[in-house]
């Protein structure tokens, strides 16, 4: 256990950090998982399509801002976007 006070306050600060990126990463992972579901179940009519690109925006745009505040490494989030544009392309959706 910790001696200094602000050793103390440190370990609080840890755990309540570890708590919210814990949430955020939880929010990435069903995000991203909604974007394959998605992308696997488009007839590519214009209204799913028209969702789904949505969707893929604002799934890009968390997995940036997750890189940007420290929560997943850089090449994990570029790892990431990169798979879910190569399934996009496989089905052959365009953004």
């Amino acid at each position: 256990m910790a001696n200094s006070a602000s050793a103390i306050k440190r370990i609080e600060l840890n755990e309540r950090n570890r708590l919210r990126n814990k949430t955020y990463k939880s929010m990435l992972k069903t995000y991203y998982k909604k974007c394959i579901v998605a992308i696997e179940t488009t007839n590519n009519n214009d209204l799913e399509t028209s969702n789904l690109r949505e969707l893929v925006a604002i799934t890009q745009s968390k997995i940036d801002k997750a890189v940007q505040k420290g929560i997943i490494h850089s090449n994990n989030g570029s790892a990431k976007k990169a798979k879910l544009t190569k399934r996009l392309k496989e089905k052959k959706i365009s953004l």
